[in-house]
């Protein structure tokens, strides 16, 4: 998919925020939401959306949105250092399918990371689904510090 196009309704978050697909929500607001990766790359991988905004990608998104967004991206991240103590967090927002975006309502990635573990980011493999029952235990250990 190319930078340019038409927001669509049926995309995974638009979903969620629907309530038609289950999330592992971390924190909410009234313009945000943050939830955990069901494909993490790591454990505590995360994501933030914007809840009103239907911007694709950064270059759609309205400047008070973005603002909203990156405010919870701040919390959400300080709050993973407090509970998983990580050497290092990669916080990352892809735009455009070449650049690995694979669903297209903005969205910014916090991933904490480990010394000595893996670098960069891999697009999610099919299957490869985290287990819900731990995604809910950590997200317990996550909300602890917000």
């Amino acid at each position: 998919m190319s930078l340019d196009g038409v927001y669509d309704e049926g995309n995974p978050f638009s979903l969620i925020l629907q309530g038609k697909l289950p999330s592992t929500r971390l924190y909410e607001d009234e313009h945000t939401l943050a939830f955990l990766d069901i494909q993490p790359q790591s454990r505590g991988h995360s994501l933030v959306i914007s809840k009103w905004s239907k911007a694709r990608n950064i270059l759609e998104i309205e400047d008070e949105a973005l603002c909203q967004v990156m405010t919870t991206a701040k919390k959400v991240t300080t709050a993973i250092r407090k509970a998983l103590d990580p050497d290092g967090i990669h916080v990352a927002q892809f735009n455009g399918a070449p650049a690995g975006q694979t669903v297209f309502h903005l969205h910014v990635h916090i991933v904490p990371r480990w010394e000595g573990g893996p670098l960069g980011f891999s697009a999610h493999a099919q299957g490869n689904f985290a287990d819900p029952a731990e995604l809910q235990a950590l997200a317990e250990e996550i909300r602890a510090w917000l």
